[in-house]
């Protein structure tokens, strides 16, 4: 027998129910939560829905990183609510300001070999030290709050080799950058990345964190680091060097592709609008006017990220045509920057110092202006995302952030001289005041929950019939991001409680009629191409059709956490079973999918467009209990009833 991957270990020892073999589900047992404002609302209603007083994972986080901006009540209220919440039902609260979940959760709550899931899409960041993180819908994570159990589909595994060295002025970020430029956004579907060779041992935990949080990008269900003597220094520098685990793979594991990267071939590397695989080198594109630089998001803003930007901008001062903002991941990184003097350099650049937050990242501010060019550190650059129609969003590495913020323009930061030594303490500043405990159970029991308005009840769900009569009201095509479904940004984000009032956004990228149309014919059927819903986690994005009506999904292809967003939403996501077919339908067709349930149990279903005459065979391969789900009209309902 064949020796184990570091995630089929950690699966292994998790197992709760399944089969080992790629492609068969397996439950999981869950050893922490996190969850962010944004979806996080929706998630704990769904968990009070459930009746568990208490939490029964060993450590869930509730972290208000998204929402930030207070422009009106919404989002003041929703923290309240949220953070009321955590004090009654045993979780840990990290308040506004304190920093964004997936970087304050590597800082002080992570350990090698757990398991995390969280309702934000970056979550597998942790496998910068060795967990095994998923991004999933904030039903998945509440039932994991209950003490339910996690299923995935049993992923392949991939091994990116890395040898050599990173040269001055190339990053994790450029790693990232390269396996895109290679693999695709969809490259990573179906599978674990784990990180190995040589080359592990060159790389910090921070710079780690960038490449699994940067996995997300290729469509990997997670990614995975080794745990080694840089992850102890590290957690040893948290004050926590009691949770370190060594994890290794075996010698002899076995691997269904393996990527070799030699890092010292490597040179900087840029996204192109509008997706995180359109890469070019940086030198190619030089000279390319710059009108905007955002550093920071849950990518680029560890301490050592934001040390190597003060140390660039030390003594120079930013192009008079560019405007930089600079976000701190946490409430840690921003105050060791103040007592090293860091942030002096930074700020005597002329660089904005935002909060300790998303921000522009979710498009919670600081949006390009019209037509602009704006170069991020962030993970995504889809259209439309950073809130302005028209920008032309560009991601890079930190340093070549700082060459185009002081020159100008995209610009080679090979260009900028001799890169200053950046070196991590022995000990990081430690002040967890603003992450505040759960009341004891005693307590918890006089504990009110404060509701504001703008708290709506979760969207009715309607069980799943044998015969699903609809019209076509929406055919889109391929990579359709959950940001093309339900968008960001801040007009929107502040009613993420309120599907009612979110439904009028419902895909305005793509066709500003549809929430209309949709209400008006009662039930829809949505048809994508490849790669549908891919981008963040928000399980609104299935929430949201769910309530204007959808019933049915057809794509070529699915991202994996809206495909289970969709069924725990009772919203059926089918494939075509030929791609070509998907040229046959149009919109306003009237379509009839029949014998559902037999296709249920077959994988095989038949689709009727009464417009044309044309019969379409489709593809939906689901478990017995995604079957039940579904039957059931959604996870909330299977739950209700007593499923498992």
């Amino acid at each position: 027998m064949s020796g184990l991957t570091i995630a089929q270990k950690i699966i292994r020892s998790h197992l709760v129910s399944g089969d080992m073999a790629p492609g068969s589900e397996v439950a999981l047992r869950i050893d922490q939560t996190l969850t962010q404002d944004a979806t996080g609302t929706m998630a704990y209603l769904e968990f009070e829905s459930m009746g568990i007083p208490r939490v029964r994972t060993e450590r869930s986080v509730a972290y208000i990183d998204h929402n930030t901006l207070q422009s009106g009540f919404e989002n003041a209220d929703d923290h309240r609510y949220i953070q009321s919440v955590a004090k009654k039902h045993g979780l840990y609260f990290s308040r506004p300001g304190n920093g964004i979940c997936h970087q304050v959760h590597l800082e002080r709550f992570g350990i090698p070999g757990k398991t995390l899931i969280g309702s934000d899409s970056h979550t597998p960041t942790g496998g910068g030290i060795g967990m095994l993180a998923f991004g999933a819908g904030g039903l998945d994570v509440a039932v994991a709050m209950g003490g339910g159990a996690y299923y995935i589909t049993m992923p392949k595994m991939v091994k990116v080799n890395l040898t050599g060295k990173l040269s001055p002025f190339v990053t994790a970020k450029d790693v990232s950058l390269e396996l895109l430029r290679r693999i695709s956004v969809k490259g990573g579907v179906g599978s674990i990345i784990e990180w190995g060779g040589p080359g592990v041992a060159t790389l910090s935990v921070p710079e780690r964190a960038t490449i699994t949080n940067m996995g997300t990008e290729v469509g990997a269900t997670t990614s995975i680091f080794p745990s080694d003597e840089i992850t102890r220094a590290f957690l040893a520098a948290q004050g926590r060097e009691g949770d370190y685990v060594p994890l290794a793979s075996d010698a002899d594991a076995v691997y269904d592709t393996v990527i070799d990267i030699d890092l010292s071939a490597l040179e900087p590397l840029i996204a192109c609008p509008h997706s995180p695989d359109n890469v070019v080198t940086v030198s190619s594109i030089a000279g390319t006017k710059v009108d905007q630089v955002c550093i920071g998001s849950c990518t680029n803003s560890s301490l050592m990220d934001l040390l190597k930007v003060a140390a660039l901008l030390k003594g120079r001062t930013i192009a008079p045509s560019v405007s930089v903002s600079v976000s701190p991941g946490s409430k840690q990184v921003l105050a060791m920057l103040s007592d090293c003097g860091a942030l002096s350099d930074i700020l005597a650049s002329g660089a904005r110092l935002l909060e300790c937050a998303c921000g522009p990242c979710i498009g919670m501010g600081f949006s390009p202006n019209s037509g602009g060019v704006s170069l991020r550190t962030f993970n995504r650059n889809f259209e439309g995302r950073s809130g302005t129609a028209d920008a032309k969003v560009y991601l890079v590495s930190p340093e070549t952030a700082v060459a185009a913020a002081l020159t100008g323009a995209i610009t080679d930061p090979r260009t900028l001289g001799e890169m200053p030594a950046i070196t991590l303490p022995e000990r990081f500043k430690i002040d967890d005041s603003a992450i505040l405990p759960p009341a004891s159970e005693a307590e918890a029991e006089s504990v009110e929950i404060l509701r504001g308005p703008n708290i709506k009840e979760f969207p009715k769900s309607r069980p799943l019939t044998d015969t699903v009569e609809a019209p076509l009201v929406l055919k889109v095509g391929d990579n359709i991001t959950t940001d093309h479904i339900m968008p960001a940004g801040s007009k929107i984000l502040p009613y993420r409680s309120n599907i009612p009032y979110l439904s009028q956004f419902c895909f305005g990228v793509c066709d500003k009629t549809f929430p209309e149309r949709a209400k008006a014919a009662g039930s829809s059927i949505v048809v994508g191409g490849s790669n549908y819903g891919q981008g963040s986690s928000r399980e609104h994005a299935a929430l949201v059709p769910l309530y204007l009506g959808v019933r049915c999904v057809i794509a070529k292809s699915f991202a994996r956490i809206h495909a289970a967003n969709l069924v725990n939403a009772g919203i059926l996501p089918l494939t075509f079973a030929n791609a070509d077919d998907y040229d046959k339908l149009r919109q306003d067709d009237k379509l009839k999918l029949v014998n559902v349930f037999k296709g249920l149990q077959s994988g095989q279903f038949t689709l009727l467009d009464e417009t044309t005459g044309d019969t379409i065979p489709l593809t939906g391969h689901f478990t017995d209990r995604q079957q039940a789900i579904l039957r059931a009209g959604g996870l909330l309902d299977y739950t209700r009833e007593g499923g498992k």
